[in-house]
């Protein structure tokens, strides 16, 4: 069944915290509550540093199937101090499912996502995510997902949904299937972060030999074989 809707969840709940001045140096919560305040404040840069993967996607290749806007998809992922940026979001054409195709520049270590939306029904109601599937439709979907997060509703972006780090430590494509909401027709999303590292994809030059094995000089008239070498980078 599309979206598993009906069916028990695979995966138990990801643990849900509440972004704090130090989450930006890995500090963990317990309840899903922020118990920081006796901890020095971190300055908002240094929290809207966590955030940066936005920066690691390559925009050229980047997707998003059922949006009601063509290019509006894109505009939810950007920099952690704009969330709150209201003119720019994406809402949902046919029903309440959206699917974001995002490949990355690089390799990722995923370690936590945002969910902003609405203070309505639109808001997402469950999130699926699924690694390294490029051009991934509707109909690819039907298969499990690398791990599932009911949502909360989230209208200032302060909610981090925490992915399980083994099974995210590689990604050079990520797909986001927002499969339901809280009821409305339509699905609306004003800001997706992504928080984790980047590394740099390594581009090896290979090299094939191309020869002949050695022939019996009776059979052929080869006075000499020249290799041939093919270089893919």
């Amino acid at each position: 069944m599309r979206g598993g809707v009906g069916a028990p969840d695979p995966f138990p709940p990801a643990r849900l915290r509440r972004l704090c001045p130090a989450m930006a140096h890995g500090h963990g919560h317990g309840g899903g509550g922020c118990r920081c305040g006796a901890e020095r404040e971190e300055p908002p840069e240094r929290r809207g540093l966590a955030w940066g993967l936005y920066l690691r996607i390559d925009r050229e290749r980047l997707q998003c199937l059922n949006e009601r806007r063509e290019g509006s998809g894109a505009l939810v992922f950007r920099a952690w101090e704009d969330r709150g940026d209201r003119s720019q979001f994406v809402e949902s054409d046919d029903d309440e499912e959206l699917l974001f195709n995002i490949p990355f520049t690089g390799n990722v270590k995923l370690k936590g996502i945002i969910v902003m939306g609405e203070d309505d029904d639109t808001h997402p109601s469950e999130m699926r995510l699924f690694k390294n599937i490029p051009h991934m439709s509707f109909d690819d979907t039907a298969r499990e997902p690398d791990q599932v997060f009911s949502l909360n509703r989230d209208l200032t972006g302060e909610l981090e949904y925490a992915t399980k780090i083994a099974r995210f430590s590689n990604v050079y494509h990520l797909s986001i299937h927002i499969s339901k909401n809280f009821g409305a027709e339509t699905t609306k999303i004003f800001y997706i972060g992504l928080r984790g590292e980047w590394t740099e994809a390594h581009r090896h030059e290979v090299t094939i030999c191309n020869y002949e094995a050695s022939a019996n000089p009776a059979d052929h008239k080869i006075d000499q074989i020249t290799p041939e070498t093919h270089f893919i980078s």
